[in-house]
């Protein structure tokens, strides 16, 4: 049997791909639910299917501490992948996992780009600094840790190719933020549940990140845009929003929409996902440490919408 994993925010966007990917590997699962969870019927659905693959569901609640210390002692590792609303909700975590005292390791929710290494505007600073503090924290709690830096999910950015309000890639016109050159990661969630997953019990990622770059879902915009045309076999108008244009419509739009252009400013234009080579005494590279995980390409990925 190999460590017992405890998943809190299981019913969450990247979180039901890590309990998959738990669920499936030789690891004990277990996931903490809240009550709530249980009378919203999308989540009351996905939980039976962890159930069905043998997740254990522990119930409780980031606000209730005894809750908390009581699933975190039957467990060996913690992984967080709540949301953005809750970043700040893991500092429970983290004096839970104190307080429990025989946690091996703790991922907290990351899942998107090396806050130490941003230059984020807000509204997406403001999350991005929440983070760093959590960081921060663990290291001061000497809490084991490995920090899953996963780049941009495909499921949110390929799947209509960051165009606002779209549910498929543009086939006539596309808006690029910044200049369209800069480089960015994409990686299918799959892949990121499953790197998540065996890096949790990893010697080698042990108080490390784990930048998930596979060197072949690494695009930028105007290679993604040209790869999208040679397969539909079409030339798309091209609107390039440069910097000064995007800082103006975030500091204009309504939420949720300046904190996806936020985002979109600092992966296009100021490149934080590629700016810097990784450093061997603080982190690893995903695709390099396990080069059995047979990874999904952005090529690959984007066929499914010819």
């Amino acid at each position: 049997m190999g460590e017992k994993i405890l998943i809190i925010g299981g019913t969450g966007y990247i979180g039901k791909f890590v309990v998959e990917a738990s669920a499936k590997s030789r690891h004990p699962t277990f996931a903490l639910v809240r009550e709530s969870s249980l009378s919203d019927p999308a989540k009351a659905q996905l939980i039976d299917g962890f159930k069905k693959s043998g997740v254990t569901i522990l119930n409780g609640d980031l606000n209730d501490h005894a809750s908390l210390v009581k699933a975190i002692k039957q467990v060996d590792v913690v992984i967080s992948t709540v949301g953005s609303m809750q970043i700040a909700d893991q500092f429970q975590i983290i004096a839970a996992i104190k307080e429990a005292g025989n946690v091996k390791r703790f991922l907290p929710s990351e899942f998107g780009n090396d806050v130490d290494r941003c230059r984020a505007v807000d509204p997406i600073n403001q999350n991005f600094q929440v983070k760093v503090q959590l960081r921060r924290a663990i290291e001061a709690q000497g809490i084991p840790y490995t920090l899953i830096v996963s780049n941009l999910f495909s499921g949110y950015s390929l799947s209509n190719f960051l165009q606002l309000g779209a549910t498929s890639p543009p086939r006539d016109k596309i808006v690029i933020p910044g200049d369209g050159s800069v480089k960015a990661v994409f990686n299918d969630e799959r892949d990121i549940g499953t790197y998540t997953i065996i890096a949790a019990v990893d010697p080698r990622t042990l108080n490390k990140i784990v930048y998930v770059k596979p060197p072949q879902n690494i695009y930028s915009f105007n290679e993604l845009v040209a790869s999208w045309e040679k397969k539909i076999g079409k030339t798309l108008e091209k609107i390039y929003v440069l910097e000064e244009q995007l800082l103006k419509q975030i500091q204009e739009s309504p939420m949720p929409v300046n904190v996806i252009l936020s985002i979109n400013h600092s992966v296009f234009v100021k490149g934080d996902q590629t700016y810097f080579e990784i450093d061997p005494k603080v982190g690893v590279e995903a695709s390099e440490l396990y080069p059995d995980v047979k990874y999904t390409t952005v090529d690959e990925y984007i066929n499914q919408f010819v």
